[in-house]
C-alpha cells in the first residue's frame, strides 16, 4: 500500500467516523448504528496493522507448524467398549 493510499484510506475512515456519528445523533444507539460504528473501527484497527506491515520487514514463509499424525485402524472396535452406549436419535437403544 502507498502512502497516498494509506491517506486515503485514513480520510475516508474520518469520514466514515463522522456519518456514523450523525446518524447515532439521528437513531439514537441502535444496534444498526452499533454494528456501523464497529465495523469503521474494525476498519481503522485493520488500517493500523497494514501501517505496521510497511514499517516491519516482511515474512516470505508462513511459520511453520509441527503437526502429529494419528493413524486409526481399520479394524473393528472391540464390541464391549459399547455395551452399555445408547444410540443417539434411536430413543435408547437397550436389549434386556
Amino acid at each position: 500500500m502507498t502512502s497516498s493510499e494509506i491517506v486515503e484510506l485514513r480520510r475516508t475512515l474520518g469520514q466514515l467516523r463522522h456519518c456514523v456519528g450523525s446518524l447515532r445523533s439521528r437513531y439514537g444507539d441502535v444496534a444498526a448504528v452499533q454494528r456501523l460504528a464497529n465495523d469503521v473501527e474494525r476498519m481503522d484497527i485493520d488500517a493500523t496493522e497494514l501501517l505496521d506491515l510497511d514499517s516491519t520487514p516482511r515474512q516470505r514463509e508462513a511459520p511453520r507448524v509441527e503437526r502429529e499424525v494419528v493413524v486409526v485402524p481399520d479394524t473393528p472396535y472391540d464390541p464391549k467398549l459399547w455395551h452399555d452406549a445408547d444410540d443417539e436419535g434411536l430413543g435408547g437403544y437397550r436389549h434386556t
